[in-house]
């Protein structure tokens, strides 16, 4: 399947927050911007639970252990 394939550059280098979005920096550069509105979780969380993530799966997802919360970098993409 064309497109599917992992790449490494896809890996997520930071993630930060606004009020209303969750925006994640890739290592190739790229930066994805989503409503926090989409991740019920997240929205309802403390600035502090936010800042407290990890990345998971060889680093193309995120995981908020305080909120038992995981994504994964494709699945932010709209």
């Amino acid at each position: 399947m064309q497109g599917s394939e992992i790449r490494p550059g896809e890996r997520v280098k930071d993630v930060r927050f606004t009020e209303d979005t969750l925006a994640v920096d890739l290592l190739d550069g790229r930066t994805i911007i989503v409503p926090l509105a989409w991740y019920p979780k997240l929205a309802d969380a403390s600035r502090e639970q936010l800042e407290h993530w990890e990345r998971s799966g060889a680093g193309y997802g995120i995981y908020w252990p305080d909120l038992d919360e995981d994504l994964r970098r494709a699945g932010l993409s709209p």
